[in-house]
């Protein structure tokens, strides 16, 4: 059997960058001395989640990545010898915008990003005043443990996206999260689990936990954590995590499940692309 184990991360906002990601580098020293191969914080790792109002100071939180906080984690994974998934704020030039994650291999090399390409504005959640829709396609990144995909919070409840990644050879697709409760609480118990049944690898859910008050008052909202792994078969691998307190969830992942799931399964085979064309008109 070929085991990865695999960490999560589902944190509160501390109330500044620089504790932030203190904080974050504290849990990717806690998941390798777990003996965990790769960690992924949630959506926006080092800020606030800002999508609750409209307000340009924000912006200040973008960065190039890669960029300085891509290199200091670069530096970390080399020293831990642990692969990050690093979802951060990116700024490509003044103005344009991005939800984004950086993928770090465990000798510290940068693989590459994906950005996020549904954003979302909706009641507490203004995003598109924040970034522009990703235009990177679905890439996935091959690393010391496996070939991982990425997909960004509101991305869950497009199909599509999680069908290219398995197409391209996803076999861990990590869907960091900013999520609250609301009408996403049924589809948070649904979506990813039968993603990875549909496509046939595992799905790993960070997500924030807590209400940031103390950056938004009346206005924050309760992120309900509960980060978690489903596997190929679409089951949860162990426990949840809290709904309430941050947490490092740690999981061996059995990687042998993705053949064992797509020969009982032949998704793959069965597909008919042919008579998909009307799906993707405009």
């Amino acid at each position: 059997m070929t085991t990865v184990r695999v960490a999560l991360v589902q944190a509160a906002w501390t109330g500044d960058k620089e504790s932030m990601i203190e904080a974050h580098e504290g849990y990717a020293r806690e998941a390798a001395a777990a003996g965990a191969q790769l960690v992924c914080f949630q959506e926006l790792f080092y800020g606030p989640y800002f999508g609750i109002t409209q307000d340009s100071k924000y912006y200040d939180y973008a960065e190039s990545v890669p960029g300085p906080t891509v290199a200091r984690f670069q530096a970390l994974a080399a020293e831990l010898g642990i692969v990050m998934v690093l979802p951060v704020y990116e700024e490509e030039q003044p103005g344009v915008l991005y939800n984004t994650a950086a993928v770090v291999d465990s000798d510290g090399r940068y693989l590459g990003k994906y950005r996020k390409h549904h954003i979302p504005h909706l009641d507490r959640f203004w995003e598109k005043f924040y970034f522009r829709p990703g235009n990177l396609g679905y890439p996935v990144f091959e690393t010391s443990v496996g070939k991982v995909g990425v997909y960004i919070c509101y991305d869950r409840h497009f199909p599509e996206g999680w069908r290219a990644l398995g197409l391209a050879g996803a076999e861990i697709v990590f869907n960091p999260n900013a999520s609250k409760p609301s009408l996403s609480n049924r589809l948070w118990e649904l979506e990813q689990p039968t993603a990875a049944a549909a496509n046939g690898y595992f799905v790993a859910v960070p997500n924030r936990v807590g209400a940031e008050t103390g950056e938004y008052g009346d206005d924050a909202v309760p992120f309900y954590g509960t980060s978690y792994i489903a596997d190929p078969m679409g089951n949860f691998v162990g426990e949840k995590a809290s709904s309430e307190n941050p947490e490092l969830l740690v999981r061996d992942l059995d990687m042998d499940l993705i053949r064992r799931a797509r020969t009982d399964w032949q998704f793959y085979r069965d597909r008919r692309p042919d008579s998909y064309g009307d799906l993707v008109r405009p």
